[in-house]
């Protein structure tokens, strides 16, 4: 079965991850004992989390440095070689990570990161090679390019997914202030785009009359998860409503996902942005947040360490100050459990290691690296 972004990049061939870690605290949750370790801190604003086959990680800063965790702990120099035009600039900064499927072989590392100015940036979709030694990015480019420049920093998406059909998937959001073009496949903003891992467009990704090339969906807000279910092989994406209304949705390919003609949502100054819920021609969630708790990345959890958790669905969320799980049949959310909610931080990314365990990024100017393992093999 196909695995979801978040293990995709841990190779099943790598060992099991081992790193300084802090004092572990036992939690007892509804169907699992685990305890948390902190294995890296201090990294500002983490955003995404890659497994390498070597054994180490490697951590995107938002505030645009690459950095690398090895079994000694968080290594002080930054890699480099990442682009000169990457612009940090409220959300914007380097975002995501994902090792290319063939890794191993090729060392490219495919990330996504905020192109050019305040007064005008944009999603960008771009791999390197890293190389041994893990300190720098070489032969980096370019592979895709919103077409829109947008002013300020807000809504840049950014998640990466690989598929076994030699494509990929790049999530995008709507701009902040440009939420009407979520509606017009012309343009880059507010869709989820399918690509070749060259950056071409596939032959086969669907006919929406008028799109810019790559769009495989469109009406999304800020969608900053997404991975494949590891039993119905469903595409999962989640995307942040405004004040209430964020969604888990199944992508699927040219539909309308309504925003911001529908939403359960309503503006963050109290006032309404439409009274439709529903509309012909546009999909409904599988499950919405209302208040809202803004997901920042997800994963399906297809490891071993935690059997009572397979196939469940993990968010890590900002408002929420939660790694919440949320229970599955098939493509249904049938129940959710908060979990970290006692440590009052704020969660940007959740991956599942090549270990089975489960690795949350705190998202804080000295964030951190968490790692959940179960009690019992302690």
């Amino acid at each position: 079965m196909l695995r979801s972004a978040a293990t995709l990049a841990a190779f099943c061939s790598a060992a099991a991850f081992a790193a300084p870690a802090t004092a572990q605290e036992v939690i007892e949750s509804e169907q699992e004992s685990f305890t948390v370790e902190t294995v890296a801190q201090g990294l500002a604003f983490p955003w995404s989390l890659a497994f390498l086959p070597s054994g180490e990680m490697l951590v995107s800063e938002r505030d645009g440095a690459l950095r690398v965790i090895t079994g000694e702990g968080l290594r002080e120099a930054a890699v480099s070689g990442l682009p000169e035009d990457l612009v940090v600039e409220r959300q914007g900064g380097l975002l995501d990570l994902a090792p290319a499927p063939d890794f191993a072989d090729s060392r490219l590392l495919y990330f996504t990161y905020s192109e050019g100015s305040p007064e005008a940036n944009r999603t960008v979709l771009a791999h390197g090679r890293l190389n041994e030694a893990l300190t720098a990015l070489d032969d980096v480019e370019d592979l895709f390019k919103v077409n829109f420049e947008k002013e300020r920093g807000f809504h840049f998406g950014g998640r990466i997914l690989f598929n076994d059909d030699g494509t990929l998937f790049v999530t995008l959001g709507d701009g902040g202030n440009y939420q009407d073009e979520a509606q017009n496949p012309e343009n880059h903003l507010g869709t989820v785009v399918r690509l070749n891992l060259d950056g071409s467009v596939p032959a086969d990704n669907p006919e929406i009359e008028g799109a810019a090339p790559g769009v495989y969906s469109y009406g999304h807000r800020n969608v900053q998860g997404i991975g494949r279910h590891p039993e119905t092989g469903s595409v999962i994406a989640h995307e942040h409503g405004a004040r209430g209304g964020d969604e888990v949705n199944v992508l699927r390919p040219g539909a309308n996902y309504g925003w911001p003609v529908i939403t359960y949502g309503i503006n963050y100054n109290g006032t309404t942005i439409t009274e439709d819920r529903e509309a012909d021609g546009m999909e409904q969630p599988i499950w919405y947040w209302n208040p809202s708790i803004a997901p920042a990345g997800l994963a399906f959890y297809d490891g071993e360490a935690f059997a009572n958790w397979s196939g469940d669905l993990f968010v890590a969320a900002l408002a929420g100050m939660t790694l919440q799980r949320l229970e599955m049949d098939g493509d249904r959310v049938i129940s959710t459990e908060d979990l970290l909610t006692e440590r009052d931080q704020r969660f940007r990314d959740v991956r599942v290691g090549p270990d089975g365990e489960i690795y949350v990024l705190v998202d804080d100017l000295e964030g951190d690296v968490l790692r959940l393992s179960p009690a019992s093999a302690e």
